[in-house]
C-alpha cells in the first residue's frame, strides 16, 4: 500500500483514468465490430458505420488512449474492408 498521500492520490487518479480509458476503448471496440458487421451484411448505413467508427478512434487517439498510428490503421482497415466489398 501507498505510504504518502501523493502515492495515495496517484492511486486514486490511475483509478479513474483506467475507468475512463476501458470505457473509451470498449466504444470504439463496439462501433468498429458494427461497422464491419454492417459491412459484412450489406447494410445501406455501413458508410454512417464507418464514420461513427473513425470519429471514435480520432477521439481516443486525441485523448492518448490508443496511439493516433494505431488509430489510422483501424480505419484503413474499414475503408479497405468496404471497398472489397463493395467490388465484390
Amino acid at each position: 500500500m501507498a505510504n504518502t498521500a501523493s502515492a495515495q492520490k496517484e492511486i486514486r487518479k490511475n483509478v479513474r483514468r483506467r475507468t475512463r480509458n476501458r470505457l473509451v476503448k470498449a466504444k470504439t471496440r463496439t462501433v468498429t465490430r458494427r461497422a464491419i458487421r454492417a459491412i459484412e451484411n450489406g447494410e445501406a448505413n455501413a458508410v454512417d458505420e464507418i464514420r461513427q467508427a473513425q470519429v471514435e478512434l480520432d477521439s481516443a487517439a486525441a485523448k492518448g488512449i490508443i496511439h493516433k498510428n494505431a488509430a489510422a490503421r483501424k480505419k484503413s482497415r474499414l475503408i479497405k474492408r468496404l471497398r472489397q466489398a463493395a467490388a465484390a
